[in-house]
């Protein structure tokens, strides 16, 4: 594996995924492999998935928060992500992962001992719900006797894990708020965006060039909202152009946000 993509976690800022994936596809770029957590995930799998830029775009733009999610019977969490796990098999063909034409992993992390694991084969749509299984929000998924959920509380930004996998190059995209430039009014929100922020550097300074777009700090649900989101993916990308051909393209190490 040369040159990876990495998408991090990040909730609704993951729209910005799309315009970073929309971005790369107009530069004429490919990964030969792509690393997400969480909602990178899900945009981590439609992009290895060679959906066009454009129909995921589509997908981003229509999909509403109740086609993601079941209601749960099975223990204390009300809803699950199931219907996350059928969009993407629905997108995907029924396709497995190790069937993609670009080999992807999906992140979790494993409840029963806090180990963060990549899902390489197997159902997509499932590999994608566990990763996107918010903890105390959704329902963990069971996996071969074991329960999966979101990485968001362990590796936000799954570098680390690209670079185990084989990866000599790696173009992160981190989707976290940019703390400081949180308004007075967010200040309870604090802690969590620096503890987001601390569990991210490390990751962020072994990747090779690394996109961090400027979301604005609120995140949402509306129309609006994911057209500025997609925008800033896109901009982040035609910003660092030079550097995203160069890494794709050599051996030179180089940072850049």
């Amino acid at each position: 594996m040369r040159t990876a993509w990495v998408f991090s976690s990040g909730g609704p800022r993951g729209f910005v995924h799309i315009g970073v994936i929309k971005g790369l596809a107009a530069l004429g770029l490919q990964p030969d492999l792509v690393v997400g957590g969480s909602v990178g995930a899900l945009a981590g799998t439609l992009c290895a998935a060679g959906l066009d830029a454009g129909r995921i775009e589509e997908l981003a733009l229509s999909v509403q928060p109740w086609d993601l999610l079941r209601l749960n019977l099975r223990g204390p969490e009300w809803l699950s992500g199931a219907g996350m796990a059928e969009l993407v098999r629905e997108a995907l063909g029924g396709r497995g992962l190790q069937d993609l034409p670009v080999p992807m992993a999906c992140v979790a992390v494993r409840l029963d001992d806090r180990e963060v694991v990549a899902f390489t084969r197997g159902d997509a749509g499932l590999a994608v719900q566990a990763s996107t299984a918010i903890v105390g929000g959704l329902a963990p998924v069971p996996i071969r006797g074991a329960r999966y959920a979101d990485p968001d509380l362990h590796l936000p930004l799954p570098v680390r894990l690209a670079r185990r996998l084989g990866a000599t190059r790696i173009l992160a995209v981190d989707a976290a708020a940019h703390e400081d430039r949180a308004p007075p009014e967010a200040a309870d929100y604090r802690e969590a965006d620096l503890r987001k922020r601390e569990l991210t550097l490390p990751d962020a300074r072994l990747a090779d060039v690394l996109l961090h777009p400027d979301t604005g700090y609120w995140a949402g649900w509306t129309s609006a909202y994911r057209v500025r989101l997609i925008a800033a993916g896109e901009a982040a990308v035609h910003a660092q152009a030079n550097a995203l051909r160069q890494s794709h393209a050599g051996p030179r190490r180089m940072a850049s946000r």
